[in-house]
């Protein structure tokens, strides 16, 4: 069975954490095809990366390095453009 057909369902990352506050949060994850995707949870800002380390430090920097800003996600994430 290919394991892509047994992953979470995609979630929308603005639905994740509706009630955070107006500062910067990110959620770093893979989308369905398995690319790491650091994502705004507003949708004002991410993009995709060859790598989790990537997505983190890209979102990390984003936040100023604030310790609760940047979430990493089980689930498949997705970025829209």
């Amino acid at each position: 069975m290919n394991p892509r057909h047994i992953m979470s369902p995609v979630i929308q990352v603005a639905a994740l954490h509706a009630e955070a506050a107006d500062a910067d949060r990110f959620v770093v994850g893979q989308d369905p095809e398995g690319h790491w995707v650091a994502i705004e949870i507003h949708g004002r800002a991410g993009g995709l990366f060859r790598s989790r380390e990537a997505a983190v430090d890209y979102a990390e920097d984003e936040t100023d390095h604030r310790p609760d800003a940047v979430l990493l996600s089980g689930e498949c994430i997705e970025l829209r453009i």
